[in-house]
């Protein structure tokens, strides 16, 4: 079995994560970035973060057979802080490099006015930079946060399918598809969806655009949610195949659009700025 966790944050996970993912088949991550889980104080703090995404975490990825991409943004909680939001001028940088496949998290969290003017930058961005977006959908009020979300893309000059709704649950997920964009769900172990809950939805709704990530981070989460989402469709008896496509084919076939996925992992390099890894031994 071939996984790609399509929205996993992996600076929040250690080693023994990589590690567990590896022997359940997890080949491939997509690392959004966002919150720090504090405040930041300046966009200062956002560049050594965005520099970490694309440097030191795909070679800690690498060192256990994981091929790992990011998507760049202002996430929506820190749009609405006046101290972060100039970082939305160094983005176009970050948005040219290799091993950024979306714009994202961007969308919405408390849906003020300040959300709204940074996913309608962020969306432009996106569609200037030729890359698809990855679309945070709000915990609370979901329903009203996305059908706000989907005005705003319909009203961008990104089109729908290149753009993934995620945390989409039961009460969102036909909106959601009817907007023509692609559908993620974050599987946790006490919040947002499990994985008997995603295999009905994928029951009723089926396994086209449908992406199942692990939005694995800083609390409580569980960076094994694809792989028992996997087990729990085979026991429920969907195919190899319908697993293979909502867990390996979709998600390369959404990130696929920035033309920049690259799926062999190569080699590891012995250091990292300095860095081995390595603790212990010579």
């Amino acid at each position: 079995m071939r996984i790609f966790d399509p929205h996993i944050h992996m600076t929040s996970r250690t080693t023994d994560d990589y590690r567990a993912m590896y022997d359940a088949g997890v080949r491939a991550v997509v690392e959004p970035s966002f919150w720090l889980g504090q405040p930041r104080t300046s966009p200062a703090s956002f560049h050594d973060y965005f520099d970490s995404l694309l440097g030191w975490e795909p070679f800690r990825a690498a060192q256990h057979g994981i091929a790992h991409h990011c998507t760049i943004a202002l996430n929506p909680k820190e749009a609405n802080d006046p101290r972060c939001r100039p970082v939305l001028d160094a983005l176009p940088r970050y948005l040219d490099k290799d091993n950024v496949v979306a714009v994202g998290e961007i969308g919405y969290d408390s849906m003020t006015p300040e959300e709204d003017t940074a996913l309608a930058a962020q969306l432009q961005l996106a569609a200037d930079h030729g890359l698809p977006a990855l679309v945070h959908t709000p915990h609370r009020d979901k329903q009203a946060g996305l059908h706000r979300t989907i005005d705003a893309v319909h009203a961008s000059a990104l089109a729908p399918e290149r753009v993934l709704l995620d945390h989409l649950n039961e009460t969102t997920v036909r909106a959601a598809a009817d907007s023509g964009c692609w559908l993620g769900f974050s599987i946790y172990p006490d919040t947002k969806m499990d994985e008997d809950r995603m295999v009905a939805i994928l029951k009723d709704h089926g396994t086209e655009r449908v992406l199942v990530n692990s939005a694995a981070d800083w609390g409580r989460s569980d960076p094994l949610k694809t792989r028992r989402t996997a087990d729990a469709m085979l026991a429920a008896g969907f195919t190899d195949d319908d697993v293979d496509k909502v867990l390996w084919r979709n998600p390369v076939a959404f990130y696929g659009q920035s033309g920049r996925l690259q799926l062999d992992v190569p080699p590891p390099e012995a250091l990292y700025e300095g860095n081995s890894i390595l603790r212990g031994g010579e």
